[in-house]
């Protein structure tokens, strides 16, 4: 358990803390799978299919089938009028070579395109089939276009077109402005999980991603993105390589190849090409050293610097030097020299070309993880049966793998079984295994129960089984014959094995009998359940709450009787409407209590005192303010 920990923590910061490595490549396999996925467009659905799949084809330098049966396909689907469908149409014809789509007066329809009020997707379409179709382009004229497009529209997409139309102007228009927009466009990039950088689509991400590296060829200077951002667009181009359309293939394959040939910028990726298992049959582990593409960077001088041990942290090897193979991106090293213990391995890697080329990033610190693995025996194992309450062993068997004990084995209730064993390598050595698991199953019902057994600090497995305990919580207390069988497995371990031990019997304490249920008595009608109500408690008698009754109304008696005796004075109240309104509604709100005690629930005296407390604060209000104006 604590190895696998270990293994997975130390992946986690492989990947992540690489940040100048990228954490994969476009395999081969996928290249393969995106060519079938090309060739198999056809017949195809639209000029945009048609498009990528000739295109993507082209990236790959692989024959497009049957090209003039292509080329028809797009003469036949080209809309005069429409300047998307004039793009797919020429640029894929141009791929194919001996291809001529027929449009009269190209020139002009695609310049009258070119326009102030034309968005910048429009002007990179009619600008790309100009080009396409080897006519003059009016740098001027795009360049007014491009700005006006612009100003209307700055999204990623629409700046990362403009970086396309601006790499096809004349070398005497000045793109500098262009070439600028570069460090404002990536700032805007989503970074996900400190492994990938990303605008809303991979289209996007390519689009912008081809552009940047196209305008920064034409200017000759390097754009305004960092080697770190290079590699998280990397990281996010290729981890889209499962796609299955052609469209998304084609831009995973575009903006793999501009990560891949371009004069400023090229992720060097670290990656197994062979097993991740090191065994005595296959002691060397393959190591492919290539760009975004899978394609070699050169001669390379290749070194592992380190070779660290997962689980014990420590470095195991250094400075081993990588020898070449017929494949010039795949470098090898023979990892069983160096007598490497069974373990997971991150593997250190720098490399040095043997030409200095300032394009690479990441040459240094790439990483590969890798498996020493080992086979193991099991020489003996040794059951003992324990009397608990004195600790003395009442019986030990030992038994050589595969062998089996079958009888002479029991225990009771007052005794501990124990199962004894230790994992050798295959030098000898002492070995602990991730799973090793102790089954004991019912001969006769084939019940079964999974221990695992803890190695000691000698490396010695051992499992107790309370004979008491165990009986109750997982037997059942059925007493009889049970089988012991040991599970080894481990990552490392090429020879996993399964071993019968023995058989045992065991008796378990005699259990209260529990009575049986006659066959079907479970289906049966369940008795009614009758709910009774908790009976209301007595109320008082009626001269009791009649007393309370009077005594809380005799203060209001008594205020009637001492106003009549005493003569209460009313000169003041005037009859207006505020005053009246005022009275009213505090006669209103009392009544409302009233009737919230004998009819009304809570939300339907709320709702009516919302409304009669209104009325009675803004007559209120108006009252008061009219006395105090008297007094002035």
């Amino acid at each position: 358990m604590a190895r696998g920990l270990v293994f997975l923590l130390v992946l986690v910061f492989t990947v992540v803390g690489q940040s100048l490595s990228p954490i994969s490549t476009l395999s081969l396999d996928s290249q393969a799978r995106f060519k079938a996925i090309f060739e198999q467009a056809k017949p195809y659905a639209d000029l945009s299919t048609a498009h990528y799949a000739i295109l993507g084809l082209k990236l790959l330098n692989a024959p497009i089938p049957q090209p003039q049966e292509a080329c028809t396909f797009l003469k036949e689907h080209l809309d005069a009028n429409s300047i998307q469908s004039i793009y797919h149409a020429t640029t894929a014809a141009k791929t194919l070579g001996n291809c001529k789509v027929p449009l009269s007066n190209g020139q002009q329809v695609l310049n009258s395109a070119v326009t102030d009020s034309s968005d910048v997707a429009t002007v990179f379409y009619a600008v790309s089939a100009l080009a396409a179709l080897g006519l003059t382009i009016n740098s001027a004229e795009v360049a007014k276009a491009l700005d006006a497009g612009l100003k209307k529209d700055d999204s990623v997409l629409s700046s990362s077109l403009a970086l396309h139309v601006a790499s096809m102007l004349s070398n005497e228009t000045n793109v500098d402005k262009y070439h600028d927009l570069i460090e404002d466009i990536v700032a805007q990039a989503d970074e996900v999980g400190e492994k990938y950088l990303q605008f809303d689509s991979l289209q996007q991400t390519t689009i912008f991603i081809e552009g940047a590296y196209k305008l920064s060829g034409v200017v000759n200077k390097a754009p305004v993105i960092s080697e770190e951002q290079v590699v998280l667009l990397g990281n996010y181009i290729v981890s889209r390589q499962s796609t299955q359309s052609v469209r998304n293939a084609y831009f995973v394959l575009s903006g793999t190849k501009a990560l891949s040939d371009n004069k400023f910028q090229i992720p060097v990726a670290f990656a197994l090409a062979g097993p991740v298992a090191v065994t005595s049959a296959q002691p060397s582990i393959s190591v492919r050293v290539s760009n975004l593409f899978s394609a070699s960077l050169g001669k390379l001088i290749v070194v592992a610097t380190s070779v660290q041990s997962q689980s014990e942290g420590d470095t195991a090897a250094s400075n081993l030097p990588l020898s070449g193979t017929s494949d010039p991106s795949i470098y090898q090293v023979n990892l069983m020299e160096s007598k490497l213990s069974p373990d997971f391995y991150r593997v250190v890697l720098d490399a040095t070309p043997s030409q200095a080329d300032t394009r690479l990033i990441g040459l240094a610190d790439g990483a590969v993880t890798v498996k020493v693995t080992t086979q193991v025996t099991l020489d003996t194992a040794e059951i003992n049966v324990i009397d608990k309450d004195q600790s003395i062993t009442a019986k030990t068997m030992r038994v050589k793998y595969p062998e089996k004990v079958t009888k002479g084995i029991e225990a009771d209730h007052h005794q501990n079984l124990v199962v004894k064993f230790s994992l050798k390598d295959k030098s000898g050595q002492p070995i602990e295994a991730h799973q090793t698991f102790v089954r004991i199953t019912n001969v006769k019902t084939k019940q079964e129960v999974i221990f695992t057994a803890e190695a000691d600090s000698g490396k010695v497995y051992k499992f107790t089984l309370d004979v008491a305990e165990s009986g109750k919580e997982y037997f059942k207390d059925l007493s009889g014959r049970y089988s012991i069988d040991l599970i080894i497995g481990d990552a490392v371990i090429q020879n996993p094995f399964f071993w019968n031990l023995a058989e045992v019997s065991l008796q378990f304490p005699e259990s209260e009998a529990r009575p049986s249920l006659p066959a079907g008595s479970q289906y049966k009608q369940l008795p009614k359940i009758e709910h009774m109500f908790r009976v209301a408690e007595k109320r008082p008698p009626s001269v009791v709450s009649n007393a309370f009754t009077v005594l809380v109304l005799a203060p209001l008696v008594l205020l009637f009787l001492l106003w009549a005796k005493l003569g209460a004075n009313i000169n003041n109240f005037s009859p207006s409407p505020s005053a009246l309104g005022f009275h009213l509604g505090l006669g209103g709100i009392f009544a409302l209590y009233y009737c919230y005690w004998t009819c009304l629930n809570m939300f339907s005296t709320l709702q009516y005192l919302t409304i009669l407390g209104g009325i009675t604060f803004l007559f209120g209000n108006r009252l008061l303010s009219g006395i105090a104006q008297q007094k002035k």
